[in-house]
Protein backbone atom coordinates (compact mmCIF):
# COMPACT_ATOMS: atom_id res chain seq x y z
CA UNK A 1 0.00 0.00 0.00
CA UNK A 2 1.22 3.47 -1.30
CA UNK A 3 0.73 5.79 2.22
CA UNK A 4 1.93 8.91 0.64
CA UNK A 5 -0.50 11.89 0.72
CA UNK A 6 -1.95 12.43 -2.80
CA UNK A 7 -0.46 15.40 -4.75
CA UNK A 8 -3.98 17.40 -4.66
CA UNK A 9 -3.70 17.56 -1.02
CA UNK A 10 -0.37 18.32 -0.59
CA UNK A 11 0.04 20.57 -3.03
CA UNK A 12 -3.79 22.68 -1.31
CA UNK A 13 -1.91 22.94 2.17
CA UNK A 14 0.62 24.71 0.58
CA UNK A 15 -1.48 26.58 -1.11
CA UNK A 16 -3.21 27.42 1.58
CA UNK A 17 -0.36 27.99 4.22
CA UNK A 18 1.91 30.37 1.38
CA UNK A 19 -1.72 32.51 1.66
CA UNK A 20 -2.05 32.37 5.12
CA UNK A 21 0.85 33.96 5.58
CA UNK A 22 0.13 37.12 2.92
CA UNK A 23 2.26 34.95 0.33
CA UNK A 24 0.77 34.10 -3.15
CA UNK A 25 0.52 30.44 -4.19
CA UNK A 26 -0.69 28.82 -7.41
CA UNK A 27 -1.27 25.90 -9.38
CA UNK A 28 0.35 26.65 -13.06
CA UNK A 29 -0.38 22.64 -14.49
CA UNK A 30 -2.67 20.05 -13.22
CA UNK A 31 -1.39 16.53 -12.89
CA UNK A 32 -2.60 13.25 -11.84
CA UNK A 33 -4.86 13.83 -9.05
CA UNK A 34 -3.41 11.20 -6.54
CA UNK A 35 0.11 10.02 -7.70
CA UNK A 36 1.51 12.94 -9.97
CA UNK A 37 4.81 14.27 -9.94
CA UNK A 38 5.41 17.77 -8.12
CA UNK A 39 7.86 20.22 -9.31
CA UNK A 40 7.53 23.36 -6.97
CA UNK A 41 8.39 27.04 -8.56
CA UNK A 42 10.02 28.56 -5.64
CA UNK A 43 10.52 32.78 -5.66
CA UNK A 44 10.18 35.77 -3.35
CA UNK A 45 8.22 38.63 -5.11
CA UNK A 46 9.35 36.88 -8.00
CA UNK A 47 12.49 36.84 -7.97
CA UNK A 48 15.50 34.56 -7.15
CA UNK A 49 13.02 31.84 -8.84
CA UNK A 50 14.35 28.17 -8.08
CA UNK A 51 12.83 24.74 -9.14
CA UNK A 52 12.50 21.85 -6.90
CA UNK A 53 11.32 18.60 -8.02
CA UNK A 54 10.83 15.37 -5.92
CA UNK A 55 12.95 12.92 -6.88
CA UNK A 56 13.78 9.05 -5.79
CA UNK A 57 16.60 8.33 -3.50
CA UNK A 58 18.83 5.86 -3.49
CA UNK A 59 17.23 4.77 0.35
CA UNK A 60 14.22 4.74 -1.52
CA UNK A 61 12.85 7.85 0.17
CA UNK A 62 11.98 10.62 -2.50
CA UNK A 63 13.42 13.97 -1.48
CA UNK A 64 12.57 17.30 -3.28
CA UNK A 65 15.90 18.19 -5.23
CA UNK A 66 17.13 21.56 -6.27
CA UNK A 67 16.62 20.89 -10.35
CA UNK A 68 17.03 24.24 -12.16
CA UNK A 69 17.63 27.99 -11.21
CA UNK A 70 16.39 30.96 -13.08
CA UNK A 71 19.29 33.15 -15.38
CA UNK A 72 18.11 36.43 -14.44
CA UNK A 73 20.12 37.57 -17.98
CA UNK A 74 17.74 34.60 -19.73
CA UNK A 75 14.46 34.39 -17.61
CA UNK A 76 12.51 32.66 -20.36
CA UNK A 77 14.37 29.64 -20.52
CA UNK A 78 13.34 28.90 -17.09
CA UNK A 79 9.50 29.19 -17.99
CA UNK A 80 10.27 27.20 -21.08
CA UNK A 81 12.00 24.67 -19.09
CA UNK A 82 9.05 23.98 -16.81
CA UNK A 83 6.53 23.97 -19.61
CA UNK A 84 8.47 21.86 -22.28
CA UNK A 85 8.56 19.24 -19.22
CA UNK A 86 4.92 19.66 -18.11
CA UNK A 87 3.72 19.37 -22.03
CA UNK A 88 5.82 15.88 -21.65
CA UNK A 89 4.43 14.20 -18.21
CA UNK A 90 0.45 14.75 -18.12
CA UNK A 91 0.88 13.89 -15.10
CA UNK A 92 3.32 16.36 -13.79
CA UNK A 93 2.01 19.18 -11.45
CA UNK A 94 3.45 22.54 -11.27
CA UNK A 95 2.88 24.69 -8.33
CA UNK A 96 4.12 28.46 -7.64
CA UNK A 97 5.00 29.16 -4.43
CA UNK A 98 6.29 33.52 -3.80
CA UNK A 99 6.73 33.82 -0.26
CA UNK A 100 9.75 34.59 1.51
CA UNK A 101 11.97 30.85 2.02
CA UNK A 102 9.31 29.78 0.21
CA UNK A 103 11.60 26.07 0.48
CA UNK A 104 10.50 25.93 4.35
CA UNK A 105 6.97 24.25 2.87
CA UNK A 106 8.77 21.78 1.03
CA UNK A 107 11.20 21.05 3.51
CA UNK A 108 8.08 20.59 6.12
CA UNK A 109 6.86 18.25 3.26
CA UNK A 110 9.82 15.63 3.18
CA UNK A 111 8.92 12.49 4.34
CA UNK A 112 9.75 8.81 4.47
CA UNK A 113 7.83 6.76 1.60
Amino acid sequence: MDDRIPAHLEISGWIRAVQGEGGFAAVLAKGERDAGTILVICCENGANTKLYERMPQMDGSRAFVLTKEQNIEKPHEFTEYWQRRSSQDGDLWVVELDIADAERFIAAAQHDD
